[in-house]
């Protein structure tokens, strides 16, 4: 069924993705079953034309038309017609919220009643993290993504939450020692002071904030992570009784946003942050202008692709007192509130099912990540992949990638290492490669803190508890409980009161009304619901 049937009801501006049709067509050497699929997400789309995904086709006999929409408001139209309609494309991998009212309009087909024909599937996950999503009715209806490593873990980047600042900016202070907020912010007001504009004589922005509605982590979380608590988003949790807590009016809270508010009246933050668009806020970040900020690097490393090495920005693992250990990094999470899942539309399920089962095969997962032998790679004597420049330079190249690189990303795949057990699971993540070709800039500054890597600028992550992470958990309620209307209402008092909080010309006194909002909702029902939820996870 192809998507031009299914959302006709959908307004112009939801419309932005390419509408296809699954059907078959001729290959060079046999028949190709075309499916289609919806992803909520920030991709950039590959070419018709796109080479890889072509031979995947020849040897697997599927290609799906991947259609990818990252505004929030076009996601939840999308969703919403295709619910009324009950008709869906074949392929649907959902933001959280989506995810569940999928599942509550019966929208896919149980998984398991077909993986036992396709076992790269069901050994994906372990029988304890497959029964994190399986539903009350005892069926699997979406393969989590992101969430299974090969081996071991890689990554030489920190994709997560850190304090970041510009390599220029620690390179002029001859590479600081930075452990609090403090110490970050005496650095960049220092380095504004010396040096309010660029060599255009544009002003610098000393801090950034991205803040609307569908982005507000990086103003909400810093104090779970100054006080040394891993990112389990909405909460933090007690080990020792397995309580959720609250961070929102803790005082490390009260202490940050103090700082935030010293920092925006000096000037040092942004004086537009609250105004922005995401849209907006990329732009900013990749016109270089952006000293620091906190972010999630998945979330604006897009918008640095074209940044000069200076401007690299660097991780840095903060807490708001030199006494606390930083738990900025961790291991590979466990994402169960949403992934990919085949809908109750599609007229091939089994073929489908086995399609994702053969994305998963070696041969298919070295095509996705590193290309074609010999000419995006090649293998040495000992089986060790690598890359000359010519090929490193077109792998990374956005013309090449949109007509050659088809990496399938929101489907099933493995982080880590490569299935042969040798190399990292992409070009990217091998270690060798990762240095070889870091600027000198870059690699000075690694070096000045000791470290080859930015991953290794921070602690190592130990292992993560049953319960982690809870956002898995808080990013997929909905408003349909108790405890989810009040989650709302917590989200509400939030975003109304924290940009405030910065901007206040009388801190105390915002902080006070803050406070008094937040007392008048029930907070301790959802995080009732939040510490049930850490000790089911926990529970052997």
């Amino acid at each position: 069924m192809g998507l031009k049937n299914i959302i006709a009801g959908v307004s112009a501006a939801a419309m932005t993705f390419a509408l296809t049709g699954c059907g078959e067509k001729k290959s060079s050497n046999k028949e190709i079953k075309e499916f289609d699929g919806f992803y909520a997400a920030r991709i950039a789309p590959i070419s018709d034309d796109n080479e890889i995904q072509k031979i995947i086709a020849d040897k697997t006999g599927v290609l799906v038309h991947q259609n990818f929409v990252d505004d929030q408001d076009s996601i939840n139209k999308i969703i919403s017609d295709m619910i009324v309609a009950n008709k869906y494309p074949d392929y649907i991998s959902p933001d959280a919220e989506s995810c569940q009212k999928l599942l509550k309009a019966g929208a896919f087909i149980p998984i398991d009643n077909y993986w036992d024909d396709y076992p790269n599937i069901k050994k994906l996950c372990t029988d304890k993290e497959w029964d994190r999503v399986r539903a009350s009715d005892g069926h699997i209806y979406y393969i989590p993504l992101f969430s299974s490593v090969n081996v071991k873990e890689t990554t030489p980047t920190h994709s997560g939450e850190a304090f970041w600042v510009q390599t220029k900016v620690l390179e002029w202070a001859d590479y600081p020692e930075l452990k609090t907020p403090d110490d970050y912010f005496d650095l960049i007001e220092r380095y504004l002071a010396a040096n309010p504009t660029n060599e255009k004589g544009e002003p610098y922005y000393g801090y950034e904030i991205q803040a609307n509605d569908t982005w507000f982590f990086a103003l909400d979380n810093p104090p779970m992570f100054l006080d040394g608590h891993p990112n389990d988003g909405c909460c933090i949790v007690d080990p020792d009784t397995l309580t959720a807590i609250d961070y929102n009016l803790s005082p490390t809270a009260k202490k940050w946003f103090r700082k935030l508010n010293e920092e925006y009246k000096k000037g040092v933050i942004d004086q537009e942050c609250f105004v922005m668009t995401s849209d907006q806020y990329y732009k900013k970040i990749a016109t270089g202008r952006v000293l620091g900020m906190v972010d999630q690097n998945w979330n604006f490393s897009g918008s640095t692709n074209e940044l000069p090495p200076e401007c690299t920005y660097i991780p840095f693992g903060l807490t708001i007192d030199e006494s606390i250990e930083e738990h900025y990094r961790d291991r590979n999470s466990f994402n169960d509130s949403t992934g990919v899942g085949i809908s109750i539309s599609c007229d091939d399920p089994d073929g489908a099912v086995k399609f994702l089962s053969d994305l998963l095969e070696p041969e298919i997962l070295n095509l996705r990540f590193w290309g074609i032998e010999d000419t995006d790679y090649y293998v040495n004597e000992d089986g060790y992949f690598d890359q000359d420049e010519e090929q490193y330079a077109k792998w990374r190249d956005s013309d090449y990638r949109r007509d050659h690189v088809c990496t399938y990303d929101y489907m099933p795949y493995y982080f880590g290492m490569a299935p042969d057990g040798i190399n990292a699971y992409n070009s990217s993540t091998q270690s060798s490669i990762f240095y070889e070709h870091l600027s000198e800039p870059v690699k000075k500054c690694l070096s000045a803190y000791g470290s080859q890597t930015y991953s290794g600028l921070l602690n190592d992550p130990p292992e993560n508890p049953p319960w982690y992470p809870m956002w898995s958990f808080s990013n997929a309620v909905t408003e349909d409980t108790d405890y989810g209307k009040v989650m709302k209402q917590i989200d509400a008092v939030k975003h109304k009161y924290l940009p405030l909080l910065v901007m206040s010309s009388d801190y105390e006194k915002t902080w006070e009304e803050y406070t008094s909002e937040y007392a008048k909702i029930d907070s301790q029902k959802y995080f009732d619901e939040l510490t049930a939820e850490v000790r089911r996870r926990s529970a052997d």
